[in-house]
């Protein structure tokens, strides 16, 4: 079917992104559901075609520059206060275990897979990235133990350029010592070239860092300016020596992620959204390209041989022998041995050099993207249906409710995360304030002291296992701001906030009039009268909705002084009530308020003694 240019670019845009949205309606690995939309319209269906609709030339652009820009922003990441405070075995792992996987998986693709030496190494070093994309959706639905799911997760940081890395020196190592006629002009060449990238993207890393740090740019200007940056550092790179870009703009990366710069998490944020779109598209146009031999040649015996060797070899061999003499135990060895699915990064960088390679006389690097393809699809279903059942069975695995963060230490806070740990739902707490937090301790519950916009900014805080998000503190513009941060890691709906100034006073502030994250419970619930009730002996109660006692008998009998909170769902799960709706509540969950000590749900109005007054002041705030 003939298609146009436009029409088949915004398709492939289309269905990038939705698949990128149902993989996180059904919580699975969104390369799944790409791999099957770039086949079906691609070799299976014919529909769109990529290289033939927009030329091998603009094709080839797109992919290297999209590679380019995707690993500026894994860079980005690397800040070495983070390496340096991270574990011995983690250290290994990122580093030996990396060096051995290279080794390893290059050894196995020249013996097994058939490959030439030079695409051997260059594959090897690519396939020992595992990739915070698909890693970390994976731990999320794993919910594993925290020192598992730590290791896991900054193995899949760390390594993620690393392995891009190690594939251009590869290429260009392999370029020198395999040529029919080595001599010291490729020697040079080689050297030459490396040290230039490094040296730009040292110069542009550092210039850019400083000019926004000195604000040379206007706001809305800065994430624009460094994206063009980053492709005029690889450009650059590209024109004084060949295929030194991506070391160019990886450079650039690790250098401004280590110069403090305080607006680098909007530009990295700004870097994400574009990435989430550069990913999704350049796989659908990958798989899409795909031929219908390539996905034949994936049945062919070496590639299965390497694969399996790749899974129960290469994977457990490295960490084994890297993490030796380190603090880990066996069960835990053998689940990160297992443990490293392939994704997007890793089959958009093959693309990128498997043409690079044909064009460089290696035709058997043809074959690379069926051999990658082969193991991101492996990988990514062995380890994603595989990952809870073996955690489980070897007890690394949190196999109890979803849990809850309350930002905020304070009476309501603590008998909150009382009432919660009585039902087995993880609760933590975390506060800055020394005094706030004594209580905390003092009571037993699970808690972190420090301020949480900069301990998951830099991996000190692991929140893997928490779904929801409750901020209770006395700053309403800190809560916001900290609501902002997290709506996009745990999503807006699973974010609430405490009402601290009452909706009147609140009009009054124009930075908070637009909140667009949920509040808490009714009008009444603000921050001091919540406080307030617990002093006056108000406590948490629970109430069973059944088919006997529906949720209409419930309203109907409630006693008016409650204030509903929450529905705790029958496997553990919370809901919050909030200012914008109530939740759904089905039989046999839990509707769960803030009530008296004596309680009258008879649905008749009770007379309120003692601190009637104060009440109703709280109510008006």
């Amino acid at each position: 079917m003939n298609f146009s240019t436009t029409f088949a670019i915004a398709m492939i845009v289309l269905l990038g992104v939705l698949s990128q949205w149902v993989a996180w309606k059904i919580s699975k690995p969104a390369i799944v559901i790409m791999s099957a939309c770039g086949l079906l319209v691609g070799p299976i269906f014919n529909l769109i075609i990529p290289v033939e609709l927009i030329g091998e030339g603009m094709y080839k652009s797109i992919i290297s520059l999209s590679v380019a820009v995707i690993l500026f922003e894994g860079s980005l990441s690397l800040n070495f206060e983070e390496i340096k405070d991270t574990r011995l075995t983690i250290k290994r792992i990122v580093t030996i275990g990396a060096f051995i996987a290279w080794i390893l998986g290059s050894i196995s693709a020249y013996f097994l897979a058939g490959l030439s030496i030079t695409t051997s190494l260059v594959i090897g070093a690519i396939l020992i990235v595992t990739g915070p994309t698909v890693i970390l959706p994976l731990l999320r639905q794993a919910k594993l133990d925290k020192k598992v799911s730590s290791i896991l997760k900054w193995e899949g940081i760390l390594v993620d350029p690393l392995g891009a890395i190690l594939a251009v020196f590869s290429f260009e190592l392999a370029g020198v010592f395999t040529s029919p006629v080595p001599s010291a002009h490729n020697l040079l060449h080689f050297g030459m070239g490396v040290i230039m990238a490094i040296v730009i993207g040292l110069l542009i890393g550092y210039l850019t860092g400083r000019a926004l740090k000195e604000d040379y740019f206007p706001e809305y200007l800065k994430a624009a300016m460094v994206l063009c940056l980053v492709i005029g550092a690889f450009t650059l790179s590209e024109l004084l020596s060949h295929e030194t870009g991506l070391l160019a703009v990886t450079v650039m990366g690790v250098v401004m992620a280590n110069m403090k710069i305080s607006t680098l998490d909007e530009i990295l944020h700004f870097n994400e959204n574009i990435s989430i779109i550069l990913i999704s598209s350049v796989f659908i146009m990958l798989t899409a390209s795909l031929s219908r031999d390539v996905l034949l040649n994936i049945f062919q015996p070496g590639i299965i041989l390497f694969v399996i060797a790749m899974l129960f070899i290469v994977r457990p061999l490295s960490i084994w022998l890297s993490t030796i003499g380190t603090d880990i135990s066996n069960k835990e060895r053998a689940l990160v041995g297992w443990i490293a699915p392939r994704g997007i990064v890793a089959l958009t960088v093959t693309g990128y050099f498997s043409n690079l390679l044909v064009a460089e006389g290696y035709q058997d690097a043809e074959m690379l993207l069926a051999l990658t393809f082969a193991l991101v699809i492996v990988t990514v279903l062995a380890h994603g249906f595989s990952i809870q059942p073996l955690a489980k069975k070897l007890g690394l695995a949190h196999d109890g409710k979803p849990g809850l963060v309350i930002v905020g230490a304070n009476t309501f806070s603590i008998a909150m995360a009382e009432f919660l740990k009585g039902e087995d739902v993880p609760v933590l707490i975390v506060e800055n304030n020394d005094r706030h937090i004594n209580h905390a301790i003092e009571m037993g519950i699970e808690y972190h002291q420090g301020e949480i916009l900069y301990e998951v900014a830099n991996y000190n805080l692991d929140l893997v296992i928490y779904k929801k998000m409750l901020l209770n503190t006395p700053i309403p513009l800190y809560n916001v701001l900290v609501s902002r941060q997290f709506a996009t890691k745990m999503g807006r709906a699973n974010i609430c906030l405490v009402n601290v100034l009452g909706d009147k006073l609140k009009d009054n502030f124009k930075e908070l009039k637009h909140i667009d994250i949920p509040r808490l419970g009714d009008y009444r619930a603000t921050y001091l009268k919540l406080i307030g009730l617990i002093n006056e002996g108000y406590q948490f109660s629970k109430t069973q909705i059944t088919e006997e006692f529906t949720e209409t008998d419930y309203y109907n009998a409630m006693d008016y002084r409650r204030v509903n909170l929450f529905v705790m769902t029958k496997n553990g799960d919370i809901e919050f009530f909030t200012t914008r709706k109530h939740p759904k509540v089905s039989n046999g969950d839990y509707i769960v308020s803030l009530a008296p000590n004596e309680i009258h749900d008879d649905g008749k109005e009770q007379k309120v003694t003692g601190d009637e007054a104060a009440f109703k002041v709280l109510s008006q705030i």
